[in-house]
């Protein structure tokens, strides 16, 4: 049982005391591998001082933005944590963002700063090059400097940390504002209910610029003193040779990663289970479907345990618990401190220390989410067991309405992604010209499998009401994703014009 008062308390003022607590009670304990390559926990507080005084010579102050370009890699880390421990806030995003996507973050955020991990990812470098960051160097990061049209933002009376823009459904990212406290209560509580000890060896691939990789991976796993093996992208080739090594015991992904080295398995015939030294894993960041959580099961030899967040609430607001793995797709119970309330037409509420402080330079868009009360309406539809264990449906401006009938996405998606031939779907509306919507299916096939759209629709067809049956089923060879593996729905109405 959690004390979330005492936890409360206890936490410190910023994110990089969790590195400086380790370094002084266990300075050699392993914090970080990439690449063969082991860094302590001294050795990593070292380089975020380092890192910090670098930043201070390029003139960051308290409250400024500091926009970082990366994968993930130690330099990261080091700059994330650095960032912070000067007050500034860091602005975390993916390298794989085009250069115009990049550019509209960054006048948002007034980043004056924009720092560059070159030397671990060619994109970053590319970047760093577009903008001209050559002069400045540090540690395998490149700096570049903007005008300085942003002025320092005020310490606030609970002081932010980190400025995560969202991949949204509507392709419209806005940047989530999330204090010191909201990202150390999710780290504590999460690396608590995982019974995460030093030990513990979790594989780092999620990315970091993503919230779930952030908080929950990066920042839980420490807390613990705990340590992180590193990988700049998902492969599944990777993961099942991070797996067989034998120094992992925690693997956290999305989905769709899952998927994939399910596939992969399957391609060169690698039977399960896998030998491993895993404890457990999660799967977060997407629905979880009964039909591949099984198959991991199998695969892993570990139950996957299912959670459920969302940038705004930093992210975990609910996970399965270690002690009673559940056999369905529930995302458990809610976390210690946070409270949940469905409403009538199933929206879900979330209040809790790990609600974000707003949307950035949008007060609009906060209001329209965050009551005065500190209820986060998290636009997800959900229902509660009687025992309390919560189940999402999906999104709200997700929903379907089908000749006066509610379409859940998920419910079709579940059906689809249960064919033998099919690796991930994702079901989006069309809009007709009378205000009704039909169904339409994008579907990913199985490498190496031949589907047609006919047989797909028969096995739909013999599994969901007609009203829910896809009107148009879409083959592609990989549907499009953000970096954390989640499926980008508003790019796929573009895909063929819908």
């Amino acid at each position: 049982m959690i004390d979330v008062d005492a936890l409360l308390a206890a936490l410190p003022a910023r994110i990089d005391a969790i590195v400086r607590r380790h370094a002084a009670a266990t300075p050699d304990a392993p914090a970080l591998r990439e690449e063969g390559r082991t860094l302590g926990y001294r050795e990593l507080a070292d380089g975020i001082d380092a890192c910090a005084a670098w930043l201070r010579g390029l003139g960051v102050q308290a409250g400024e933005r500091v926009m970082l370009v990366s994968e993930n890699c130690a330099a990261q880390v080091s700059a994330l944590f650095a960032i912070a421990s000067l007050d500034a806030w860091f602005v975390n995003v993916n390298a794989r963002l085009t250069a115009p996507e990049l550019d509209a973050i960054r006048e948002h955020c007034g980043a004056r700063v924009v720092l560059h991990t070159a030397a671990a990812s060619p994109d970053a470098a590319t970047h760093a090059a577009h903008a001209g960051a050559l002069a400045h160097a540090h540690g395998g990061l490149l700096a570049s400097l903007h005008a300085d049209d942003s002025a320092p933002e005020p310490l606030a009376r609970e002081p932010i940390a980190a400025l995560v823009y969202t991949t949204g459904t509507t392709g419209r990212p806005k940047g989530v504002m999330l204090s010191h406290r909201n990202l150390l209560f999710v780290a504590a509580v999460s690396s608590r209910l995982r019974g995460l000890a030093p030990g513990d060896v979790a594989y780092g691939v999620l990315p970091v610029s993503h919230v779930y990789g952030l908080t929950s991976v990066l920042l839980g796993t420490l807390y613990a003193g705990a340590c992180l093996q590193l990988a700049p992208r998902f492969t599944p080739q990777a993961m099942l040779e991070a797996i067989r090594g034998g120094g992992l015991t925690i693997v956290q992904g999305v989905p769709a990663m899952y998927a994939r080295l399910l596939e992969l398995c399957a391609t060169e015939d690698v039977p399960p289970p896998l030998a491993s030294r895993l404890r457990f894993a999660y799967a977060g960041g997407s629905p979880l479907d009964p039909t591949l959580k099984r198959a991991v099961e199998k695969l892993l030899g570990v139950p996957l345990h299912n959670g459920y967040g969302l940038t705004e609430a930093a992210p975990t607001v609910s996970q399965t618990r270690l002690d009673a793995p559940r056999a369905d797709t529930s995302v458990g119970h809610a976390i210690p401190g946070v409270e949940i309330r469905v409403g009538k037409d199933g929206q879900l509420f979330v209040r809790g220390p790990n609600v974000m402080q707003g949307y950035y330079r949008d007060p609009a868009g906060t209001r329209a989410v965050l009551g005065e009360d500190g209820w986060l309406d998290t636009g997800d539809l959900a229902r509660q067991d009687p025992d309390g264990a919560l189940f999402i449906d999906g999104r709200s401006k997700e929903l379907i309405i089908r000749s006066g009938f509610k379409v859940y996405p998920l419910e079709v998606e579940t059906v689809l992604n249960a064919h033998p031939a099919v690796t991930q779907s994702a079901v989006v509306g069309r809009s007709l010209a009378d205000g009704n919507e039909e169904v339409v299916a994008f579907v990913q096939p199985a490498a190496g499998r031949h589907l047609s759209a006919e047989a797909l629709r028969d096995w739909a067809g013999a599994r969901l009401a007609p009203y829910k049956r896809p009107a148009h089923i879409v083959f592609l060879d990989s549907l499009p994703a953000a970096a954390s593996g989640k499926v980008l729905k508003h790019k796929l109405k573009s895909v063929t014009g819908f």
